[in-house]
């Protein structure tokens, strides 16, 4: 039975697709196309923001639940916590309270 050959970290041999860290002296390259369009008739956002008034707006509205009523919750809970809050800080509360100053 004969040894395999040893790889060495040396410079591909035969037909390489493309030279070695940066020698272009490989053979043209073949089947590969390149299409483009004039930078004139691009128009990459055409009709993206009327098609956002209807379609988005009716994304939004289906999402609506599930962000405004725990936002609105939320902003209550906020605001009754800061009136209840100032009303214990001041002397009506604090002399509801039991508390004197």
């Amino acid at each position: 039975m004969r040894p395999s050959a040893t790889a060495f970290s040396e410079m591909p041999t035969g037909k390489a697709y493309i030279g070695w860290w940066g020698n272009m002296g490989s053979p043209a390259q073949k089947g590969i196309y390149q299409y483009s369009q004039s930078s004139y008739k691009q128009r990459a956002f055409a009709g993206a923001f009327r098609g956002y008034l209807f379609n988005g707006y009716k994304r939004l509205a289906s999402q609506a639940p599930y962000f405004a009523l725990p936002f609105a919750a939320g902003y209550g809970v906020y605001v009754w916590a800061n009136h209840t809050a100032e009303y214990l800080e001041s002397k009506a509360g604090h002399h509801h309270e039991g508390g004197g100053h």
